[in-house]
């Protein structure tokens, strides 16, 4: 700070800048919360209309980088017809978190199993098969969801692994040709070959 007040000289809004950034950092050591922030000059966030201090939140032991952030904007509320009120903001990454929590291992075991069937993703005609069975099974009280897209079966596989999902079905050209899935139980390894109403019979044990 020191160091950035003797480049910045004279500048009005770099002086204004740093006595906000030394209240901040102050403000923090005296409620004993500054071991948890620190100073980074190399940030920036929405130019446009973040008039004074900005932030982000990071998971220290997690590979992800930013899972929140925000500042301070003193009359954002103008451009919905209220002008001058002043206000603080900020945002959380809810993909990000889960994916920390993933990593991390912060998922309670009893929340992880939530999903009993997974169904792989091998593209749109596939897709379009497997939702229909969703439906139904989803009607006989299977919890089941699809994968979002179609990658590499290695990283749905592990998408399941991940989540402690029991059962995974796949369903190729073949399986689609035959009406049936291939279901593979993902604790086990044991893999089946079974119609919709074998499959909730398999699942509901």
């Amino acid at each position: 700070l020191t160091q950035l007040a003797a480049l910045l000289g004279n500048n009005e809004t770099g002086i204004k800048g740093i006595e906000e950034i030394n209240y901040v950092l102050d403000y923090h050591a005296q409620t004993g919360m500054d071991k948890h922030l620190v100073a980074d000059f190399t940030l920036a966030r929405g130019l446009n209309y973040y008039t004074g201090i900005i932030f982000e939140v990071k998971a220290i032991e997690a590979e992800m980088g930013s899972i929140g952030g925000g500042g301070r904007y003193n009359d954002l509320t103008s451009l919905f017809g209220v002008p001058n009120i002043a206000g603080v903001g900020i945002s959380f990454g809810v993909d990000r978190i889960y994916d920390v929590m993933t990593e991390l291992n912060l998922f309670p075991e009893g929340a992880a199993g939530i999903t009993q069937v997974l169904f792989a993703n091998f593209g749109v005609s596939e897709e379009l098969f497997c939702m229909k069975m969703l439906r139904e099974i989803r009607s006989a009280g299977i919890r089941a969801e699809m994968y979002p897209e179609n990658v590499k079966m290695k990283k749905q596989f592990k998408y399941a692994d991940d989540k402690k999902i029991p059962w995974v079905a796949v369903v190729g050209t073949d399986e689609m040709e035959k009406g049936i899935v291939s279901l593979k139980n993902m604790q086990s390894g044991d893999q089946y070959q079974v119609n919709v109403n074998e499959l909730i019979e398999l699942v509901k044990g």
